[in-house]
């Protein structure tokens, strides 16, 4: 099955013009000319309902599950690329590149900080443009490939489920406390502070106390300590955490 890219630029021009290249590229593209047509059309490919054509029809596809990369422009008129991207992050977590000609360092910060991947510039090269698609959507196959990855023995982590297991025995952890995991377990031996973690399940923009990091982990530990005496999240002391790979 094709990749899915979703092109959102209010530039009539510039979508007609990514649509002709990257389905050149043999990916199926979508085009959106604001936020609301950007959010319609990743309710469509995320519906049981979405179509496809055919040689013989219309049929369902129900292997859709929406974008696989999306490109989004920052100056649109109803809502602009940043609110567009909080959005989108409430319902998918394919890889979201910035194509905009604001190259400030605070626009590129906010990009980022709304859940982007990537700022590409315009004007920009297309070799570039399809070399970093390309590769954005192979680390995002990658991850959605590691599905069960062993950790400790009998332990298991199911990415796409979500799911951290002991053997046959699921491990439950509240929403929070499983993404921590999730994040320093796809990340190991990498050292992450208290705010870096808060930021990763918050954002940047939440308001809170970081300190809160503190007591998921020690409630990470304490179920994790029901079937391993060993370390697995290490305290690094004065900077934060790790998970011992």
């Amino acid at each position: 099955m094709r990749e899915t890219i979703l092109v959102v630029d209010d530039e009539a021009g510039i979508r007609t013009m990514l649509k002709q290249v990257l389905t050149m590229e043999h990916y199926m593209v979508y085009t959106a000319a604001n936020g609301g047509e950007a959010l319609e059309c990743i309710s469509r490919l995320m519906s049981k309902e979405h179509m496809t054509a055919g040689r013989d029809g219309i049929f369902p596809d129900e292997d859709t599950a929406g974008p696989d990369c999306i490109l989004l422009d920052v100056n649109m008129p109803d809502m602009d690329g940043y609110a567009l991207c909080s959005r989108i992050r409430e319902y998918v977590a394919c890889p979201i590149l910035f194509v905009t000609a604001r190259i400030e360092e605070e626009d590129k910060v906010q990009g980022f900080r709304c859940g982007g991947d990537d700022y590409i510039e315009k004007p920009f090269s297309l070799v570039e443009l399809k070399e970093r698609i390309a590769a954005h959507i192979r680390r995002q196959q990658r991850g959605t490939d590691s599905q069960a990855v062993g950790f400790r023995g009998a332990f298991t982590i199911s990415y796409s489920k979500r799911q951290v297991c002991f053997g046959t025995e699921t491990i439950h952890f509240t929403k929070s406390e499983y993404e921590i995991v999730e994040l320093l377990s796809r990340n190991r031996n990498q050292v992450f502070t208290k705010e870096m973690i808060y930021e990763h399940l918050w954002g940047f923009d939440k308001d809170g106390e970081s300190s809160i990091i503190t007591e998921h982990i020690r409630r990470i530990r304490r179920k994790l300590s029901e079937y391993t005496a060993d370390t697995v999240i290490e305290t690094v002391w004065g900077v934060g955490y790790r998970w011992i790979g």
